[in-house]
């Protein structure tokens, strides 16, 4: 079904392969844009699109790459940085791309690791490559001719082509050695789940260096044809929500902390003070009424919402299950390209779990969950021994997370195995399941949880705005709070005191918190 849904792009072919089938295919249509002030502005379509990333793979051979070379990709989210990605590839070098936040000494520093060639840049972060003495492209200042003459390198699909550089939240960073048959059998596996066709649009609010951005948010939407708009500045509210009554998406993906402060700020206030809500038999009808103001004020035409990075808040996950919102949620790794695992909108119950898609087979071990598939990675870049430390003896993929299966073959995910506590009779504790209770309360905003000197658990948390607003009296809330959480915990997960944090946590580009900084 997914071949036949995919376009004719099986699993075996490359970046570079995909690229010019999806520029032939859909020509005309658009396929990126951005929005910026108000206005949909530098719009760019497939045809052009396959133009454009011919001529950059021109210029880097001019430059004097050669295939396998490396080139780092640099540069916050816009058209530009899709059609770059593809020229990097049908070069048939290696695309190194990079999160804007690193600092110009990590740029050096993975520079120098990955041992690039090149650099595609944006004018705006022209000055991190100062430390560099190699070419670069700023790719803002391109002037493209209506076509080029360019014959493509030609490559294996399970030849090396990207290698994407995380912080990771144990603070190491490591270079994930993706080939194109990891990237695109994940990209396809999307469509198990939701199929994405010509006629939806996309707006990108997700760094596109990530690789679930990069793979769910823009392959599969090249594959399936769709166009996508991306924000000139990061999406806060006042950016947001103006893009998308202009925009209408039809599909997103995002990090559950997007979904979970639309709810928090917009829809449980007024929810939680409507009469229907408080009666038993009206509160269903309530929450339905409340979804469609969602999708309202998503643009209204919303039918595939996708969350992943980061548990989802179960209090907010209730809510869009009983508002028939059509969400779903992924699981998986920048190790597995990302997806390993998910569900489809509205053909699932709530806390059932989620499944491999086809290819890909999941177990767990000793309570761990691993991964083994097409879409599992090559191993981490000039590092043997961590790459033998992930990969098991019989070749699976060792996630760090903790799981089970149940009978049904769902995957149920209980948390990280570096976050997990072990109690004082050796009982496992997962935070996790705690900050899940304490984010249902609207006084937290965010929340962590760790094992303090003397092995008591403390909750460190990040007030609402609405807490903050009675701050008179918030010592007294916050021992209610944590009375009202131990009620719900076993007696070795009972939390001892709630510690209040006036910074903002460090995150991950998926807005995870750094736990190895606070824990």
């Amino acid at each position: 079904m997914v071949m036949k849904e995919c376009s004719k792009m099986p699993a075996q072919s490359t970046l570079a392969q995909l690229c010019l089938s999806a520029s032939a295919k859909y020509n005309k249509k658009i396929a990126f844009s951005m929005f910026c002030e108000g206005k949909i502005v530098r719009n760019i379509t497939y045809t052009q699109m396959g133009n454009q990333a011919k001529q950059i793979a021109s210029i880097l051979r001019q430059m004097g790459i050669e295939k396998g070379d490396k080139v780092m990709l640099l540069s916050e989210n816009c058209p530009e940085w899709p059609v770059t990605y593809f020229g990097i590839a049908l070069a048939g070098a290696v695309s190194v791309p990079l999160l804007t936040g690193f600092s110009a000494e990590q740029v050096k520093h993975i520079a120098d690791h990955s041992g690039v060639k090149a650099m595609c840049i944006s004018r705006s972060m022209a000055e991190k490559q100062d430390l560099l003495n190699i070419p670069f492209i700023c790719i803002d200042d391109l002037k493209y001719e209506q076509t080029v003459d360019f014959e493509i390198s030609v490559s294996n699909p399970d030849d090396l082509a990207t290698i994407i550089y995380t912080s990771g939240t144990q603070g190491n960073s490591k270079g994930v050695m993706l080939s194109s048959k990891n990237i695109i059998s994940s990209a396809l596996s999307s469509f198990e789940y939701i199929k994405i066709r010509p006629s939806d649009r996309l707006l990108s609010v997700l760094p596109l260096a990530h690789s679930y951005e990069c793979s769910l948010g823009f392959l599969s939407p090249v594959i399936g044809g769709a166009s996508i708009a991306y924000l000139d500045r990061p999406p806060s509210s006042s950016v947001l929500l103006p893009a998308v009554q202009m925009l209408r998406p039809t599909a997103m993906i995002a990090v559950p902390l997007l979904i979970e402060k639309v709810f928090n700020n917009g829809i449980a206030p007024k929810l939680y003070e409507n009469k229907l809500y408080k009666f038993p038999l009206t509160r269903t009808l309530a929450i339905r009424v409340a979804g469609r103001k969602l999708i309202k004020a998503l643009g209204g035409k919303i039918r595939f919402f996708g969350v992943g990075g980061a548990p989802l808040s179960p209090q907010v996950e209730e809510f869009l299950y009983k508002a028939k919102f059509p969400y779903c949620i992924g699981y998986g790794l920048t190790e597995t390209a990302p997806l390993a695992a998910g569900n489809s909108p509205h053909k699932f119950k709530i806390g059932s779990g989620i499944s491999a898609p086809n290819g890909v087979t999941i177990r767990v071990d000793k309570g761990e969950i691993q991964v083994k598939g097409p879409n599992v990675m090559l191993g981490y870049y000039n590092d043997t021994e961590k790459t033998s430390e992930v990969f098991t003896s019989d070749g699976w993929l060792r996630t760090g997370d903790l799981g089970y299966i149940d009978k049904k073959k769902r995957l149920h995910i209980k948390g990280r195995l570096k976050a997990m506590i072990l109690g004082p009779s050796g009982e496992n504790i997962y935070p996790e399941e705690i900050e899940g209770l304490l984010g249902s309360s609207q006084l937290i905003e965010e929340s962590l949880v760790y094992s303090g000197k003397k092995g008591e658990l403390v909750a460190l948390v990040r007030l609402s705005e609405a807490a903050k607003a009675a701050a008179g009296m918030i010592e007294n809330t916050m021992e209610d709070l944590r009375a009202f959480v131990n009620k719900k915990l076993a007696a070795f997960s009972r939390l001892s005191r709630i510690e209040i944090k006036e910074e903002p946590f460090e995150k991950t580009p998926t807005m995870k918190i750094k736990r190895y900084l606070y824990a």
